[in-house]
């Protein structure tokens, strides 16, 4: 064990003796399992906005403002399902060999980064076309980001990201324990590992690792605005805000949120973020200010709003639901 996780594991085993961690079976170098999103309660409140039937277990959501085209994950069967979004419906089903997770664009207009965990590739699928490339990398692909040239892979069951040049991997950097969301910040690579529980940032080009820090109780996303970054503490029922520089990241503000936060979208051209409530299918919409975040409106999801996305022509709020039969749902701001 890298002599950062002993700490971390130190860290860990203290914070069970009196009383400040979840509970739960340990796993990976002895962590306790990751955070989970709440299992949704039925609905009570009808959902507001557009809705689309899609596939199974919807998880995992990107739109691109370029082709008006958004790329959504489905578990059964595997596929990308490519939506229009001007006419809200399913343009093109784009098979796949094993389960995605989470997307990313690799710039505006495409391709979309597409791990799949089953196999240990990463997919880029052209937009519009739907075409795609696979390339193979660790061991459980789980989220993907492009920075430059370059686009990192964080292989959640590794321990490790694949860096990708190409169609070929070039380098594979050790990584905090199950990389589970994959972020470009500014000039920097930022990653939360879900079973350390840390955010830990690395030189794109040096791979060199910058700093680590504690993520909170349970963390599970990350997103960015400028060189701001926002982590879902999943089990610790909060956002939290870290400043990310080269000299590490540093905490500057923690927002508590009850509901078991855990999807997470940006809108840099409007400072807004938004978040999914699991235990509540709400959403939650901020006002990202120059001093932290304040809340805006909260609107009724659809069941289980495991991922959220926003349409950067109008910073409408498209929230995908991991039900048995998937929903999609589109938000208009009211924050305004």
């Amino acid at each position: 064990m890298h002599a950062r996780r002993l700490a971390a594991a130190l860290s860990l085993a203290a914070l069970a003796i009196f009383g400040g961690c979840g509970e739960g079976e340990e796993e990976g170098d002895g962590f306790p399992p990751a955070a989970e999103p709440a299992d949704s309660p039925p609905l009570e409140t009808e959902p507001v906005g557009e809705l689309l039937e899609v596939g199974s277990g919807a998880e995992g959501l990107v739109l691109d403002g370029e082709t008006g085209i958004a790329a959504l994950g489905v578990r059964e069967p595997p596929s990308l399902e490519l939506i229009d979004l001007d006419a809200f419906e399913i343009a093109q089903t784009v098979p796949l060999n094993s389960h995605p997770r989470h997307l990313q664009l690799a710039e505006a207009g495409g391709p979309v980064l597409v791990p799949a965990e089953d196999s240990d590739e990463l997919f880029q699928i052209d937009l519009p076309s739907g075409s795609a490339e696979a390339v193979g990398v660790g061991d459980f692909p789980h989220d993907a980001t492009a920075l430059g040239n370059r686009i990192f892979v964080g292989n959640e069951f590794g321990d490790t990201l694949s860096v990708i040049e190409g169609q070929e991997v070039v380098e594979t950097v050790d990584a905090p324990v199950q990389p589970g969301s994959v972020v470009a910040i500014g000039d920097l690579i930022g990653v939360i590992a879900v079973a350390e529980r840390v955010l830990t940032v690395f030189d794109p080009e040096t791979l060199e690792e910058l700093g680590t820090i504690s993520g909170g109780e349970g963390p599970t996303h990350i997103r960015a605005i400028g060189d701001r970054a926002f982590v879902t503490d999943t089990e610790g029922d909060a956002i939290l805000e870290f400043s990310i520089s080269r000299s590490g990241p540093k905490l500057v503000d923690e927002t508590p949120l009850e509901g078991t936060p855990y999807g997470i979208a940006v809108d840099p051209e409007r400072k807004r973020l938004w978040i999914t409530l699991t235990a509540l299918n709400e959403v939650v919409e901020f006002e990202v200010g120059s001093k932290g975040i304040s809340e805006l409106a909260r609107y009724p999801s659809v069941e289980q709003p495991n991922t959220i996305g926003i349409d950067p022509r109008d910073g409408s709020a498209v929230v995908s639901g991991a039900t048995e039969v998937g929903m999609l749902q589109r938000i208009v701001s009211s924050g305004d």
